[in-house]
């Protein structure tokens, strides 16, 4: 059997715009999901008259919307903070 070298490729790093204007609408998306739960959560809160026994989901989902929030963020490391932000929760 023939060993073979298969070609490295570095990643490749997009502009600030191309990385916007490739990932935008699926961020977009992912918010608007977020959004429509909440709406949903609040619909049935009205309906039962009664919050969720149980609320550190929702109040886990505002503090990280809270954390993506943040302009220029020093480390530029949200999704690891999101992360340990969601391990917490479990």
């Amino acid at each position: 059997m023939k060993n073979f070298i298969l070609p490295f490729r570095l990643p490749i790093m997009l502009s600030p715009q191309k990385t916007l204007d490739t990932y935008y609408l699926e961020a977009r998306r992912d918010l608007l999901e977020v959004a429509a739960m909440l709406d949903r959560y609040d619909e049935a809160v009205k309906r039962d008259g009664a919050k969720a026994g149980d609320e550190s989901k929702k109040e886990s989902l505002l503090q990280a919307m809270e954390l993506l929030a943040q302009p220029d963020h020093p480390k530029a490391n949200r999704a690891e903070q999101l992360l340990v932000h969601f391990a917490k929760i479990g």
